[in-house]
């Protein structure tokens, strides 16, 4: 943040308070924390699959069904969520989403078969869908253009820290208790969250604690057109950016999604890893992806300081992330483990890099008054294919093999970039 900072106006930067007292950092590590929360809730189920598995005699299609059916719940909730941050603001947008899905997460205990599980998931879906709509949303309030994506990318970062910090914790509490508290204990923390953000959050222009030369960085950096009548959703389905930047979330966001809930699975019973391993080893590819989060997001804004174009510098680092994405093939078909192992760890960069900048180009294409009902509507269509994927794979998975399935997810994000620009033209701010 210090270097990004560094980047600033000098006139401005002459005049702006120490780092620590620019709220605009402390908002963003509310996101970050949040979004950490909003993972390890949504990944604890990854890793206590093999008990639930053993314990209630699921099969890998019974798992892709729970699996989807939170996949469906974040595209049936995405148009809600997104209508509720426009509409009511981020704080009390934000505050109902954590509530919502952690009560979702929190009732898994009492779940005793697929059913019960696959109706959690899908009310758990509804809710943590909104932590993305209502981030972008805070993002192009609080940040100027040339500082988004770096933002974004810190955001990201935190998915990864949820990632990271997901198996060694949830493999401690399920040692030292039992698997149901597995899912109790993260869902007291989003409640602790929402008590702060209740408390501390405030638009840029209300806020207690913003100094006026940091609100007027903010604002001289801000989106045009952010003021005025909030579009309706069919005014945006009219536009092809909408539909390209939603084609392209449809074709990235199962990738990632796929490793998140399919991993643990695939070493444990395909490299033959036990839990206490896939705790330890699963620390890597999240630290790598947070490097391609931030780094993704710090490289753009370096070269738009650097006088390349918002279009050109997004367009760089979204194929350069996509590249690294098709090394997939490799994790199924490496004869070592230091190859399979180095090739999820450079898929995990790829893809966070490439992401950063893929919800960056919302607010790069639209006015803030519609960046988060362009992002859920984003969420719909990552909903759709993220519902169908897990089916596909579980059934796949029992009937062939795990091949064809990290085949394709070494060719959709290339694909889900080509579309984004081909259809969606170059990055500049459209007339709603």
């Amino acid at each position: 943040m210090v270097a990004h900072t560094l980047a600033q106006p000098a006139a401005i930067q002459e005049q702006m308070p120490p780092l620590h007292r620019q709220v605009r950092w402390w908002i963003l590590a509310l996101l970050f924390s949040v979004t950490v929360i909003n993972f390890v809730d949504r990944l604890t189920l990854s890793y206590v699959a093999p008990v639930l598995k053993d314990e209630f005699k699921l099969s890998n299609t019974d798992y892709g069904f729970i699996v989807s059916c939170f996949m469906f719940g974040m595209m049936v909730g995405e148009l809600p969520m997104g209508w509720l941050m426009d509409r009511k603001g981020p704080k009390f947008g934000f505050s109902f989403a954590v509530v919502w899905w952690s009560i979702a997460n929190a009732l898994h205990v009492v779940g005793g078969a697929k059913w019960h599980f696959g109706l959690f998931r899908f009310w758990m879906g509804t809710g943590e869908c909104g932590n993305y709509s209502g981030g972008v949303k805070v993002i192009g309030q609080w940040f100027p253009a040339r500082e988004r994506a770096f933002a974004m990318g810190v955001m990201n970062a935190a998915s990864l820290v949820g990632n990271m910090i997901t198996p060694p914790l949830i493999v401690l509490i399920m040692t030292k208790f039992n698997w149901h508290a597995a899912f109790l204990i993260p869902s007291l923390l989003g409640i602790a969250w929402v008590l702060v953000w209740r408390k501390f959050y405030h638009a840029p222009e209300t806020h207690p604690h913003v100094t006026p030369v940091e609100l007027r960085y903010i604002k001289e950096g801000a989106a045009a057109g952010a003021a005025g009548p909030v579009p309706t959703t069919a005014q945006l389905l009219r536009l092809r950016q909408t539909w390209a930047v939603m084609l392209c979330r449809l074709l990235v966001g199962p990738v990632i999604q796929f490793y998140l809930f399919w991993l643990p699975l695939y070493l444990s019973e395909m490299r033959g890893y036990g839990m206490a391993a896939i705790g330890l080893l699963g620390i890597l590819p999240p630290l790598f992806g947070d490097v391609g989060s931030v780094g993704g997001g710090w490289i753009t804004g370096a070269f738009i300081k650097a006088g390349v174009s918002v279009d050109r510098a997004r367009k760089a680092v979204m194929f350069a992330g996509a590249t690294l994405c098709a090394l997939s093939i490799v994790v199924v078909k490496g004869d070592l483990p230091i190859i399979w192992w180095g090739a999820i760890c450079l898929v995990y960069l790829g893809h966070y890099a490439l992401s950063a900048n893929m919800f960056a180009t919302i607010t790069d294409y639209f006015p803030n008054n519609a960046a988060a009902r362009v992002t859920a509507l984003t969420g719909i269509a990552g909903g759709f294919s993220g519902w169908l994927f897990p089916v596909l794979t579980g059934w796949l998975v029992d009937r062939v093999s795990f091949v064809p399935i990290f085949f394709m997810a070494a060719l959709m994000p290339a694909a889900g970039v080509a579309v984004l620009f081909a259809l969606g033209g170059k990055l500049k701010r459209v007339s709603v």
